[in-house]
């Protein structure tokens, strides 16, 4: 009960203190406002149009297929650190270390094979492409005269 209290007081005085911050810097900072505070800025350009841009989706997945990896990337450290101590682990639990690094293996190639059924699917449908061509989309393109493509079925591959 007593831990279950500390963590619940600690959570309580962390957001307090996050709040008071916030309230004493609305009234301390200075209000100076200019037009060109307001403005968007990135990368040193002005903008020219609209801010609102609808992006190309390839943006996101590409995003998407970075962080997937790295996070596997990140997780292969700890795989070999506790591949590394097997023998220790081997000991611990009565076991021979052949054993325990034959699941590690086993498990690893697991884990590397469910992401590269995901990449071999990024990569047969062109989603890794740039510059995507019209036979790796997955609409329909053979257009007929009176047929609004958008309501066109969806299909996996182009027949």
């Amino acid at each position: 009960m007593g831990l279950l209290l500390s963590i619940t007081i600690f959570l309580i005085m962390g957001v307090f203190f996050v709040f008071i911050a916030m309230f004493a810097g609305s009234f301390l900072r200075p209000r100076v406002p200019h037009p060109e505070k307001a403005a968007v800025y990135e990368c040193g350009e002005n903008t020219i149009g609209s801010n609102w841009v609808q992006f190309d989706l390839r943006f996101y997945i590409v995003a998407l297929v970075f962080l997937i990896f790295d996070v596997e990337v990140a997780l292969f450290y700890p795989w070999a650190v506790a591949f590394g101590n097997a023998v220790a682990l081997a000991k611990e639990l009565g076991v021979d270390v052949f054993s325990i690094r034959l699941v590690a293996v086993v498990d690893m190639l697991f884990f590397f094979g469910v992401l590269l059924v995901g990449f071999a699917y990024l990569w047969r449908f062109g989603y890794l492409d740039w510059v995507r061509s019209a036979a790796t989309t997955s609409l329909r393109v053979n257009y007929r005269p009176g047929i609004d493509p958008r309501q066109e079925a969806r299909t996996d591959r182009v027949e």
